[in-house]
């Protein structure tokens, strides 16, 4: 049996069921799920840094919103901030690469 200890989707038990294995879970504590929150975060980006694939996005944008849920906020209000900062400071589509600045 492999031993994973790590955060996964809900459905994952069933699926490993359905294929005819078992597995062991747990429910965390909130001040853990937090943490583990954080580092599938930190999984996720190194998937999408290794494959560069738009799935590993998608699943960065699961953790996004399991951490903004979490944190007693929403992807709207998560937006209304992504736009807030657009507005004053732009975003990427021009490609800048800052080399010095004073």
């Amino acid at each position: 049996m492999t031993r994973y200890e790590k955060l996964v989707r809900d459905r994952i038990p069933e699926i490993i069921e359905a294929r005819g294995g078992s597995c062991t879970v747990r429910v965390l504590d909130d001040a853990e799920y937090t943490a583990r929150l954080v580092e599938k975060l930190g999984e996720e980006l190194n998937e999408y840094r290794d494959d560069g694939g738009i799935e590993e996005l998608a699943d960065l944008v699961e953790v996004v919103r399991a951490i903004l849920a979490n944190k007693g906020t929403t992807w709207e209000a998560l937006e209304a901030l992504r736009e807030a900062k657009r507005a004053e400071r732009g975003g990427f589509e021009r490609r800048l690469f800052l080399i010095v600045a004073n």
